[in-house]
Formats: C-alpha cells, sequence, structure tokens
C-alpha cells in the first residue's frame, strides 16, 4: 500500500476539520449519536477528498513525461535513420 502524499494529508485533514465544523454548528447537534454520525461522515469525506487528489498525480506526471503525439523519441529517430540510410544504399546500388 503506497504511503499518502503531503497533499493528500493536507486535503484530507482539511477536509475532515471544515465539514466536522460546518456540520456541528449547522443541525446544532446535541446528542452522542448525531456527533458520532457526524464525525464519521467527516472522516468519510476527507479520505474521499484524499483519494481525489492521489487520482489526479500520477496523470498529471505521465501526461508531463510523454512526448507529443508527433515527436519522436531518440529510440525512434536511431531507427529511422537507419531505414533511411539502408534505403539509399539498396536505391544507389
Amino acid at each position: 500500500m503506497p504511503r499518502p502524499t503531503p497533499a493528500q494529508i493536507a486535503y484530507g485533514s482539511a477536509t475532515v476539520v471544515f465539514s466536522t465544523l460546518a456540520m456541528l454548528l449547522l443541525p446544532q447537534a446535541g446528542s452522542g449519536i448525531g456527533v458520532a454520525v457526524i464525525a464519521l461522515t467527516a472522516l468519510a469525506l476527507g479520505l474521499a477528498a484524499a483519494a481525489a487528489v492521489g487520482r489526479r498525480s500520477p496523470r498529471g506526471r505521465a501526461a508531463a513525461t510523454t512526448p507529443p503525439s508527433g515527436a519522436r523519441t531518440p529510440a525512434h529517430a536511431g531507427r529511422a535513420a537507419a531505414g533511411a540510410v539502408a534505403g539509399e544504399h539498396s536505391l544507389h546500388g
């Protein structure tokens, strides 16, 4: 299981804190069961926020490392040059 990134920890923690405060202040929950439900809901929202941040990160890094569709990597360029040289020899020979 991979470790959470600092961004996941920050977004998850902030979501838990702010959603807990909002839910406690809005409905004025006074019973122990109501507070427990609010706490569990806030934890679930925090986990969802952390997971959402985790899903966006790999896509952003993968998109930054892949070359544009028309670009050739050095390996492809070497093969193309070798093929061109071989083709020129057959034309002249």
